[in-house]
C-alpha cells in the first residue's frame, strides 16, 4: 500500500507518499480501507516537532489523525464490527497513520460512520468533534442556560463546538473575521465578535466556560470574561501537572510543564476559575454519542476544500494559511 510519511522532523516539510508495509492485526484490531481523511493542524505541528516531548514517534511514520472507510478484516476479538462495516475514527495516540490506504485500528477508537455523511464528511468529524466533546462536556460540564465562549468559530473545532453547545442548550459567543459572521451565525452562535474590529474582554462578561484555542495571552483576557466559579478549557496550552500526571510523563517534563502553566494558573485561581488543559483521546464510544447527534440533524460538518490523496501536501499548505472554513478533506480512489 502507499502511505505519506513524515521522514525527519522539520517545520514546512513534506510528507513523502512512498509504499508501507501492509499494517499488523491484532486481535483487537479492525483493517479498514481509507476512503477519505482530513487534516488537522496537530498534524503540522507533530510534523515540525512541536510535541516531541509527550508524543516521541520515531520517524519515519506514517501521519494523520481522522478516517473513514470500510472493514476489511476483523481480530479474534473483536465482536462490534464486520466486513462492509463503513466506519470511523480518530486512532488513540501511538497508532496514529490515516494517511494510507489502510490502517489498523484499535475497536475501542471505532464506530460505526454517520449513515447521513459521506465518506468525506464523517472524515471531518472525529478529532474536532471528540476534542469538542471532551472540551464541553467531560471537562466543562456545560448545561443549558450557560454561557460559554468559543474562540475561533469559523475553525474546525470551532464549528463543531458551537453546534454542540447550542444542542446542549447554551448561549455561545465566538470571534471570527466580518466574512465569516454569516456561516457562525447559521451554526448557532448568539453572539458574534469581529476579531479585527472588536476587543472581545469589552464585549463579554460573567460566561461561564471558555474553550480558548489561541496564545497565551488570549486566554489571560478570557479568564477576565469567566464568572467566579467558571471553567476555562485551553486545547492550546499551557499544558498543566495534571496532563502530565495523566500522560505519566517524565518526571522533568511534568516540571516544565509546571513552570510554563503557574502563571495562568495563579491567575486563574486568584479570579476563582478552574483552568485546565486538554490533549483530546480517541473515543469509539464518543464517536457514537457524537453519531446519534449527527443523524438527528443536531450537528452538520463543514467542509471548506476536498483535495485528492496525490495532493495531500497541497491539502496541508492550504490548511497552514488559516483561511479554511471548517475542515480540509482528502479522498481516495
Amino acid at each position: 500500500m502507499y502511505a505519506y510519511f513524515v521522514d525527519a522532523y522539520k517545520k514546512g516539510s513534506l510528507l513523502r507518499l512512498r509504499e508501507a508495509p501492509e499494517p499488523d492485526v491484532g486481535p483487537n484490531d479492525v483493517l479498514v480501507q481509507v476512503h477519505a481523511v482530513s487534516l488537522n493542524l496537530l498534524d503540522s505541528k507533530i510534523r515540525d516537532g512541536e510535541f516531541k516531548p509527550i508524543l516521541p514517534y520515531r520517524p519515519p511514520f506514517i501521519a494523520g489523525h481522522d478516517v473513514a472507510g470500510t472493514v476489511l478484516r476483523v481480530g479474534a476479538q473483536v465482536r462490534k464490527f464486520n466486513v462492509g462495516d463503513e466506519v470511523y475514527s480518530r486512532p488513540s495516540d501511538g497508532r496514529i497513520g490515516t494517511f494510507a490506504e489502510r490502517i489498523a485500528i484499535d475497536q475501542k477508537d471505532l464506530a460505526l460512520k454517520p449513515k447521513t455523511l459521506s465518506f468525506a464528511e464523517a472524515a471531518s468529524v472525529p478529532l474536532v468533534g471528540l476534542t469538542a466533546w471532551q472540551a464541553l462536556v467531560d471537562r466543562a460540564n456545560l448545561r443549558s442556560g450557560q454561557k460559554v465562549f468559543i474562540q475561533a468559530g469559523s475553525g474546525g473545532v470551532g464549528t463543531f463546538a458551537i453546534q454542540l453547545a447550542k444542542h446542549l442548550g447554551a448561549k455561545v459567543a465566538t470571534t471570527t473575521s466580518a466574512a465569516n459572521g454569516e456561516l457562525v451565525r447559521n451554526l448557532g452562535a448568539d453572539v458574534v465578535i469581529d476579531y479585527r474590529q472588536q476587543d472581545f474582554e469589552k464585549e463579554l462578561l460573567g460566561y461561564d466556560v471558555v474553550l480558548n484555542s489561541q496564545d497565551t495571552k488570549t486566554l489571560e483576557k478570557s479568564l477576565r470574561v469567566l464568572r467566579r466559579g467558571g471553567v476555562a478549557v485551553s486545547i492550546s496550552g499551557p499544558p498543566d501537572p495534571a496532563f502530565a500526571k495523566q500522560k505519566k510523563l517524565n518526571p522533568i517534563i511534568g516540571l516544565v510543564f509546571r513552570l510554563l502553566s503557574r502563571g495562568i494558573r495563579k491567575k486563574a485561581q486568584q479570579a476563582g476559575i478552574r483552568y485546565t488543559f486538554l490533549f483530546m483521546n480517541g473515543s469509539g464510544a464518543q464517536l457514537e454519542q457524537i453519531t446519534k447527534l449527527i443523524e438527528a440533524g443536531a450537528i452538520r460538518p463543514v467542509i471548506d476544500k476536498v483535495f485528492a490523496f496525490e495532493a495531500l501536501n497541497e491539502a496541508m499548505a492550504y490548511l497552514e494559511t488559516g483561511r479554511a472554513k471548517g475542515k480540509v478533506v482528502v479522498t481516495l480512489r
